[in-house]
């Protein structure tokens, strides 16, 4: 009994150690989490790399899975494959260059709030605490709202 009860506790447990990415169903957002990723034309290394990714942290849309493969999109629309081990759950951002000039970043989530920094179309940042038209950004311990129309990875999906 002591042998059933360990063996169940061991395969429980290797089953948390899988990415989360893994376990979502597309379409779900994902980020990038290796300097650098290969984007490729198919689900295996026999397949050529289209890209070569290296912007850790960039937000990626996920299409579709095939075994430990994930077909992605990026912010400009490109598709391709993309090993999971290179990928994350943690929800990103990137600003987009919509009106060519900086984003303003609120003190809260209000078009009227207090500018409290800006931010370069390009940027990559955290997502959390996305409603109402915003979202809170954070680029390395730096926070404000973002409207949810100057940034590409938070928009609901499915």
């Amino acid at each position: 009994m002591r042998i059933l009860t360990f063996m169940l506790i061991a395969i429980s447990g290797l089953s948390l150690s899988s990415p989360a990415t893994a376990q979502q169903e597309p379409p779900y957002w994902a980020s990038i989490d290796e300097p650098e990723a290969r984007m490729r034309t198919g689900p295996s290394t026999e397949y050529p790399t289209m890209w070569i990714y290296k912007r850790e942290k960039l937000p990626v849309k996920v299409l579709a899975r095939y075994k430990s493969w994930r077909k992605v999109e990026d912010h400009e629309g490109t598709q391709g494959w993309m090993h999971a081990r290179l990928l994350s759950a943690a929800r990103t951002g990137l600003v987009l260059a919509t009106s060519g000039k900086p984003v303003a970043m609120r003190a809260s989530a209000s078009s009227k709030a207090k500018i409290a920094w800006l931010a370069e179309p390009g940027v990559v940042g955290s997502l959390t605490q996305c409603e109402k038209n915003w979202c809170l950004f954070d680029v390395t311990g730096r926070q404000g709202y973002i409207s949810m129309t100057d940034v590409w990875g938070d928009e609901p999906l499915k």
